[in-house]
């Protein structure tokens, strides 16, 4: 099956709305950190409150997100993520409401970290959705959750390139409070349809067997892939801390951001293509390829002088990071328990923020007394760290990822409902997907 066919099938079995509102249901929470920052560093003149406050926004859904996908996985997303969108959407008018009402710094923090804790995760979820909604797809079915796992890493990347830039117009226009609330309102619309839409509940109402007992999903070999998730947040804050330091440099700080966002151009490209690679090429044997590639293809950043010539090295790098992103993230929904798919994704979700802290605070640091190659070194100290995790642990994740399958197998033996599902049907009141 070709990609462009894969594709096709996804979108037809799940619905080309579905796709736009998974979609745009995304685009808040990479809309919230810039806009936080833009609007109480404009206001209060304080680009270290801007900062705190878009931090522990950043922090607050790293922390926030995966308990509320672990209840999701419990009870159903649809409640979980529409209570999540509305409060979210609230979160940010009330942060809007407080920057222009001059409100102390604590209740600025504190309403920031209620908007962090509140804003759904909509990639991680979405993921989670596909394998219910490919049940019937019968011998392809696998080749149809890889595309819908490549799909996924391309319009994660590209939200993240999106959310800045729409952050960016709407505060040139109207105002950075306005952006926020533009952020606010996609979450009350797109994040509540999202909630509400028949593949929630069809996730919920196809439960794997034995889905009574609580299972744990931190295995060492999750541990492994967490770490590989923190470290490619780790180049993501490097690389924009550098690009940043390397542009202020040149007078021209306000392209700091569209430099970075060529991360996302070729990013976006690659994951797409990643459909195409062939099953034999394990996932596993992936992370290791592709880590390498973030090695041979960060280190010209240590070489760079110029804004210039940082365009097409960072757009190179692209190419490489979200297959290694779509890997991770595939192999975990592998080796995880079917029940915690929802939860473990959101964990890999929020290792990657908590990584682009730790990147782009490190890299700060060392810009402070080097300029912009010690931040970009960052980069590609992170890029090697990668290369070594994947090495020493791909035997591990390989077998973690053959008993996976093998117990997946023999659940499917023990429950099948005739067709060699795996998903039990636990609800008369099963959900349709709806194919307009």
């Amino acid at each position: 099956m070709s990609p462009v066919s894969s594709y096709r099938r996804l979108f037809r079995l799940a619905g080309l709305t579905y796709v736009v509102i998974a979609f745009l249901g995304r685009l808040p929470l990479a809309m919230s950190q810039l806009g936080t920052l833009l609007l109480v560093s404009t206001a209060t003149g304080r680009y270290s409150l801007g900062g705190l406050a878009a931090g522990v926004l950043a922090i607050a859904n790293a922390v926030g997100a995966p308990v509320a996908a672990g209840i999701a996985d419990r009870v159903g997303q649809r409640i979980v993520v529409l209570v999540q969108s509305i409060a979210a959407g609230l979160a940010l008018a009330g942060l809007v409401t407080a920057v222009r009402l001059g409100a102390p710094t604590a209740v600025l923090v504190g309403v920031a970290v209620i908007a962090g804790l509140s804003i759904p995760q909509v990639g991680p979820l979405a993921r989670a959705r596909w394998r219910p909604i490919t049940s019937d797809a019968g011998a392809g079915r696998e080749r149809l959750v890889d595309a819908a796992f490549s799909y996924e890493g391309a319009a994660d990347e590209a939200s993240f390139m999106l959310g800045p830039a729409l952050v960016g117009a709407v505060a040139v226009v109207l105002d950075p409070g306005a952006a926020l609330l533009v952020a606010g309102a996609l979450l009350v619309v797109f994040g509540s349809w999202f909630a509400l839409h028949p593949t929630a509940k069809l996730a919920h109402a196809r439960k794997p067997a034995g889905s009574g007992a609580r299972v744990r999903f931190v295995t060492p070999a999750f541990v492994v892939l967490g770490v590989a998730q923190l470290l490619i947040g780790v180049v993501f804050g490097a690389t924009q801390t550098g690009a940043t330091v390397l542009a202020t440099a040149e007078g021209r700080p306000g392209l700091a951001g569209l430099v970075h966002a060529l991360l996302a151009v070729g990013s976006v490209l690659a994951g797409l293509a990643v459909a195409g690679l062939p099953a034999r090429f394990r996932y596993e044997q992936r992370i290791l390829v592709f880590a390498g590639g973030l090695v041979l293809l960060s280190a010209p950043l240590l070489a760079v002088t110029t804004l210039g010539g940082l365009v097409p090295v960072v757009l190179a790098l692209g190419f490489v990071i979200a297959p290694y992103m779509i890997s991770v993230f595939v192999l975990a929904e592998q080796i995880v328990p079917l029940r915690r798919v929802g939860a473990a994704l959101t964990v890999l979700a929020g290792s990657t923020g908590i990584g682009y802290a730790v990147g782009s605070g490190l890299a700060g640091r060392l810009a402070d007394a080097g300029g912009h190659r010690p931040a970009f070194a960052v980069t590609v100290a992170a890029a090697v760290l990668a290369v070594i995790l994947a090495a020493t642990f791909r035997r591990r994740l390989a077998s973690a990822r053959s008993r996976a399958s093998a117990a997946r197998l023999q659940r499917s033996a023990a429950s099948s409902d005739g067709n060699g599902s795996e998903w039990t049907i636990v609800s008369d009141d099963t959900a349709r997907v709806s194919t307009t």
